[in-house]
């Protein structure tokens, strides 16, 4: 009772800056108006319900805080390499920008004129993953590889804000593996694709040395979870057959990303 009251005191406070939470190391530039801010899909109930599944943080100390370790540092063989560079891309989690991330899935580049339907869709979602996963974060505080180790590269501009914010579960993980399940629903001829372009997004945050492998995989199956549930509401189903119509007519239009044979290069790179 006191961890549930706990968890809806933190959605109470989560809802007011939903998507700023996920990303603070982004803002909004001056020059792109930002997308109308939305309502979450689901309720405060159901998304404490959802916080309240999440594995805590590994122990200090352990054999699996050992292997977490581990396999952060493996990634620093790639600092500055493609896979560096996408990591700094997917950091993008705005959802009017972040719809480039599966351009290349869906050949088609859908920044340059940012469907309004899709991104209701994102921004939407997006909310329901801050709010859970910042819910989620507050119940058991790990530190980030970047403040574990203050000496470890971050691959975006981190502050002593997001230096000393909680690592489990990581937000950007939970955003990844939702939106690569929604988008798998917008265009499902692509699904597979587009689901590993999310989960991507997760794999970038150890990469970026922002998050453990087990903080990633927590917000993984959060993102899941939470594909789960939105996708039962009257308002998603909604919102996806208007994005389903404008991304199929996004994809006629003839544009690409230039960058896509970059991405497809960097996500094969992975350290040994």
């Amino acid at each position: 009772m006191i961890r549930a009251r706990l968890l809806a005191g933190m959605v109470c406070v989560a809802v007011a800056a939903a998507s700023c939470a996920v990303n603070d190391s982004f803002p909004a530039p001056t020059h792109i108006a930002a997308p109308v801010q939305a309502e979450p899909y689901l309720d405060a109930e159901a998304l404490v319900s959802l916080a309240s599944g999440v594995p805590p943080p590994v122990v200090a100390g352990s054999p699996e805080a050992a292997a977490d370790q581990r396999g952060s540092l493996r990634w620093i063989a790639l600092e500055d390499s493609d896979r560096w560079r996408l990591a700094q891309t997917h950091a993008e989690v705005r959802p009017h920008l972040a719809v480039q991330h599966f351009d290349c899935p869906l050949n088609t580049r859908l920044a340059e004129d940012a469907p309004p339907a899709l991104v209701r869709l994102l921004d939407r979602s997006l909310r329901d993953a801050s709010v859970a996963s910042n819910a989620a974060k507050a119940v058991g505080f790990r530190p980030r590889p970047v403040a574990d180790d203050p000496a470890r590269r971050a691959c975006i501009r981190v502050d002593d804000t997001l230096r000393s914010s909680a690592s489990h579960p990581s937000g950007h993980a939970t955003v990844g593996a939702l939106w690569g399940r929604i988008m798998a629903e917008v265009a499902p001829d692509e699904a597979g694709a587009l689901i590993r372009i999310g989960d991507e997004i997760g794999v970038s945050r150890v990469a970026c040395g922002l998050h453990y492998p087990s903080d990633v995989a927590a917000g993984q199956a959060l993102g899941i979870a939470l594909f789960q549930a939105v996708r039962e509401t009257p308002d998603y189903q909604a919102d996806l057959a208007a994005a389903r119509a404008e991304v199929a007519q996004a994809r006629t239009l003839g544009r690409v990303n230039p960058g896509c044979a970059a991405e497809r290069a960097a996500i094969g790179q992975i350290p040994s």
